[in-house]
């Protein structure tokens, strides 16, 4: 979102994404421009190569333990990332990491810092925020004084809201004219496998997400959820890695009991081995709801018959996107 902004009103950028925009249908973006925006990925601290001007922090969860072991040292490792700001470089974080003083990847930060939020006063914060069609809203843009009125984004989802208070904040930043923002903001488009929507008609919708983590597939389900209150919301989700589901199986079953019916697949190992004792049922077991059920990627289609959908969301990390068309096409016939 960042990117396409200092494209449409800040005179371009060359950017490096984690996900294919559909803007501009590439992960690539390159310009004869000063600025470039990157994707920061704590994934292996390969954020530790980072040194911004300007760096946004969305969240500091406990995850790749794989990697780090603890929250304790994921913690460390985001201090060693803010620290490596340039001298006169900016911070800006959700407020909700720093609510109660500044947290811990945060101690002896002493360069320039704002908050942003969605809904909640801070530095930066949409208000008056309101549904119009296809799940987006409208929103009124406080920023450190100016208010930006009528302000909606082109992709569905109040995460998207909140997005776009970060994004306008890195933007203002940048010295991006605030008056150009709106246009940008209602012009961008989203990104592949990010709240994307594959099937839109009166009876059914359906929307494909990249959401992983506990607190990702929270904030998709209750994002979802705000879109089309009143419908039942049925989710398909594969677990990514056999680690993180033995970490967070009780956090999983937590965020899945929010959906109305649950389809739970087997583990996507990407670059593990398996884990004796691991299996989708670690999480399946602790799921609250009464509608969920169990099954291999193989056997999803056939599930998926007769089944009565209103919302259907499919979520997770691994290859679950392979199987995007086939679902759209059994869930049109």
């Amino acid at each position: 979102m960042l990117a396409h902004i200092l494209t449409v009103a800040g005179g371009g950028c060359n950017a490096f994404l984690g996900g294919i925009s559909k803007n501009y249908s590439t992960n690539l973006l390159l310009a004869d421009a000063k600025l470039m925006v990157a994707e920061a990925d704590e994934y292996d601290r390969s954020f530790l190569h980072l040194f911004p001007d300007v760096a946004v922090v969305t969240s500091v969860d406990a995850d790749h333990l794989d990697v780090y072991g603890c929250l304790e040292e994921v913690q460390r490792a985001f201090k060693n990332f803010v620290s490596q700001l340039k001298p006169n470089g900016t911070l800006i974080v959700k407020k909700k990491l720093a609510r109660n003083g500044k947290p811990a990847f945060m101690q002896h930060f002493n360069k320039r810092m704002y908050t942003y939020a969605f809904d909640e006063h801070a530095d930066f914060y949409a208000f008056n925020i309101k549904p119009i069609e296809n799940g987006c809203f409208s929103f009124d843009l406080y920023m450190l004084g100016q208010t930006l009125r009528g302000c909606t984004v082109g992709a569905p989802g109040w995460v998207n809201v909140e997005n776009a208070v970060a994004a306008s904040a890195a933007a203002w930043i940048a010295g991006v004219n605030v008056r150009l923002l709106p246009k940008a903001l209602s012009t961008f488009r989203g990104v592949q496998r990010r709240f994307d929507v594959q099937l839109q008609t009166p009876r059914l919708t359906y929307i494909d997400d990249y959401a992983h983590h506990p607190e990702e597939l929270r904030a998709a389900i209750t994002s979802i959820r705000g879109m089309f209150p009143g419908k039942k919301i049925t989710g398909i989700f594969q677990p990514h890695l056999y680690s993180r589901t033995r970490d967070f199986a009780p956090e999983f079953a937590e965020s899945l009991s929010l959906l109305d019916e649950l389809i739970l697949l087997d583990i996507y190992p990407a670059r593990e081995k398996p884990i004796e004792g691991v299996t989708s049922s670690l999480i399946f077991d602790k799921v609250s709801i009464d509608s969920k059920t169990l099954c291999s990627k193989s056997d999803l289609l056939e599930v998926l018959k007769g089944k009565d959908l209103q919302v259907l969301v499919t979520l997770g990390a691994g290859d679950i996107d392979a199987m995007v068309e086939k679902i759209r096409e059994e869930i049109t016939n």
